[in-house]
């Protein structure tokens, strides 16, 4: 049966928020959670940018529910033997209800230090890279590691959970989601694309979890849910490859300006319709995914899990059969 999960927007809330958002999705019947990892928000309008692992921490506290970050970059802001590090603590404070989401990251929060910022073969390269040496260190015991693009000597965990922490990769093109099939213990996107899936799978995937995860936007006024989504989250109908080569928000905004309200209006579901949900729900269904995640634009966040309950909950028996 698939599995529908609330996701929580690291660029537009700060952490007590968050948290408390987890707790609303909990009581609403969300079954799953999974939170954003950056270190910019893609615009100044949505303003946040909390460190999620401080975040996670403050979540294992408060729900009960399965958390998977969405996604880490392992490769240039943060030393994949750090992130080993952190993805076992927070697996131990989840008490094993947490999964390491990984991808090949943006310029957008990875450009900080300086680096030069890789093409999308090298970032590949050095996802797969990362999460070799992430595995290693799971298991326990010293890891010494001399790699193409990381250095480890003599490095151990010794807060570790009980079972490795599983590791999904994320893949927007099939390049990518031939490797999260190779290497990954699950796929994430934000496509309702069979195709992915099916290269996923058929790559080494097999059985394995596909999580997808997409944007609403409810409010009484369909008028007024479009216009909130348009000035928040404008970024998301850019295309190609600029959310991985644009270095900073203010780069997004500028070519934000090519995005109208209409065509946010065509791409996310706005206002009081549930039916536009269970829409875009059944799109991500049909493509293949076993868990779909749905994140609320805005601050209308209790209104929105009210409107879940209420209309949009009581269907989801019927769209999701087992």
């Amino acid at each position: 049966m698939v599995s529908i999960g609330y996701f929580l927007s690291s660029e537009e809330f700060g952490p007590r928020e968050l948290v408390r958002q987890a707790t609303l999705a909990e009581r609403a019947g969300f079954s799953r959670l999974w939170i954003s990892d950056h270190y910019h928000p893609w615009n100044h309008e949505q303003g946040n940018s909390p460190f999620v692992w401080s975040v996670i921490g403050a979540l294992s506290e408060r729900t009960t529910l399965p958390i998977t970050t969405a996604v880490t970059c392992p490769t240039v802001r943060i030393h994949p033997a750090v992130l080993a590090q952190a993805a076992a603590t927070a697996a131990v404070q989840c008490e094993g209800r947490f999964t390491l989401g990984v991808g090949s990251g943006e310029a957008l929060n990875e450009h900080i230090f300086g680096d030069a910022w890789p093409t999308a073969d090298v970032r590949l390269s050095m996802l797969e890279e990362a999460v070799e040496v992430i595995r290693k260190l799971h298991k326990g015991g010293p890891v010494t590691h001399h790699g193409q693009h990381y250095t480890v000597e003599q490095a151990e965990i010794f807060t570790r959970p009980a079972d490795p922490v599983p590791i999904y990769v994320s893949g927007f093109g099939p390049k990518a989601a031939t490797l999260a099939g190779r290497i990954g213990d699950g796929f994430a996107c934000v496509q309702p694309n069979p195709e992915l899936i099916d290269t996923f799978r058929e790559s080494g995937g097999g059985s394995r979890p596909a999580q997808g995860g997409f944007k609403v936007c409810y409010a009484p006024d369909e008028r007024e849910a479009i216009e909130t989504a348009h000035r928040l989250w404008p970024n998301e109908q850019l295309p190609g490859e600029l959310a991985q080569v644009l270095p900073t928000p203010r780069h997004f905004e500028q070519a934000s300006t090519l995005v109208t309200p209409d065509m946010v209006a065509e791409a996310v579901p706005c206002g009081p319709d549930p039916k536009r949900y269970l829409d875009q729900l059944r799109t991500f269904i049909d493509a293949g995914y076993d868990e779909v995640y749905i994140q609320q634009i805005g601050p209308d966040q209790d209104q929105f899990f009210e409107f879940w309950t209420e209309h949009v909950l009581r269907e989801l028996p019927e769209l999701t059969p087992v």
